[in-house]
């Protein structure tokens, strides 16, 4: 053979390489912040409480949905996936329980609620719960029990999930999963066009709810997982009009907090308004 056709022959090769080996995956990061309320098998204040017999259950069970959440992600083809703490001091989990492949954001982050969330494809609200007093909605308070009595974005009564879902939608990233009780399901359906939700429980009362077996749960967070992130382009971001304002309603000082099933709602809170061209720096600025 001559050395004109070996050369034509290694071209061909080189060509048949290129177009059959697989093609190197594109990034694909997920973000997952994870709240306490709404996890698997947690009905009650003691269980999400900072200290008390039953704070490390709530952790455990919090860990517990997170792993199960994060394993899904990757069995999608997520390439990156970060977990965020989202629940009080933002210190509940041990890290050496979670998946060591999901990147862990722990402790305080001033400044900015959603610390890395920069880049990500799409954003899962884990564990969250319905707003201050939702009826049934179990565990129901705005980001403060002890201290909102209610919030509203733009003239409209909003919680967690519509605050959240807007400050990703800032950095472009849709939410495209909600999981807690049956009444934040149908808050995120509310706030945001196609969201899938999962739900772990049905809330029956501030204090209350009937649980899903834990690992009845778990899967179905793996399944609802798998199918939020097989229709994420579906979804899109949430549309607030800015320069947007928030209202925040604020409780006495010593009020019983808004999911103590003795709390009363003040006629007259003391109430504050912002408007800006961020809703994260109004969160943040409360």
């Amino acid at each position: 053979m001559s050395c004109q056709h070996k050369t034509v022959r290694r071209i061909g090769c080189l060509l048949v390489l290129c177009f059959t080996l697989p093609c190197a995956a594109q990034d694909f990061k997920v973000y997952i912040s994870t709240d306490m309320e709404g996890c698997s098998g947690v009905s009650c204040s003691e269980q999400v409480a900072a200290t008390g017999p039953r704070a490390e259950e709530g952790k455990q069970l919090m860990a517990g949905d997170i792993n199960a959440c994060v394993e899904a992600c990757f069995a999608a083809g997520a390439t990156a996936v970060t977990v965020r703490d989202a629940h009080a001091s933002g210190t509940n989990v041990d890290p050496q329980l979670i998946d060591r492949r999901a990147q862990l954001i722990q402790g305080p982050t001033p400044g900015e609620r959603f610390k890395e969330i920069k880049g990500s494809a799409a954003m899962i609200l884990l564990g969250y719960h319905a707003m201050a007093l939702t009826p049934e909605g179990t565990l129901a308070h705005s980001y403060s029990s002890a201290s909102i009595q209610g919030m509203w974005l733009n003239g409209r009564e909003v919680g967690e999930i519509g605050v959240d879902a807007a400050i990703a939608a800032e950095h472009k990233v849709p939410v495209i999963m909600v999981a807690g009780d049956h009444m934040v399901c149908a808050e995120a359906q509310a706030w945001i066009p196609g969201v899938v939700t999962c739900q772990t429980k049905k809330g029956t009362g501030p204090q209350s709810a009937d649980l899903l077996p834990l690992e009845e749960s778990r899967y179905l967070i793996q399944e609802k997982t798998k199918e939020a992130l097989a229709k994420r382009n579906e979804i899109g971001l949430i549309q607030i009009k800015y320069p947007a304002t928030m209202r925040w309603d604020y409780l006495p000082k010593g009020s019983l907090r808004t999911h103590n099933p003795e709390f009363k709602p003040y006629a007259d809170p003391r109430r504050v308004e912002k408007t800006g061209d961020s809703v994260e720096l109004l969160l943040l600025g409360k």
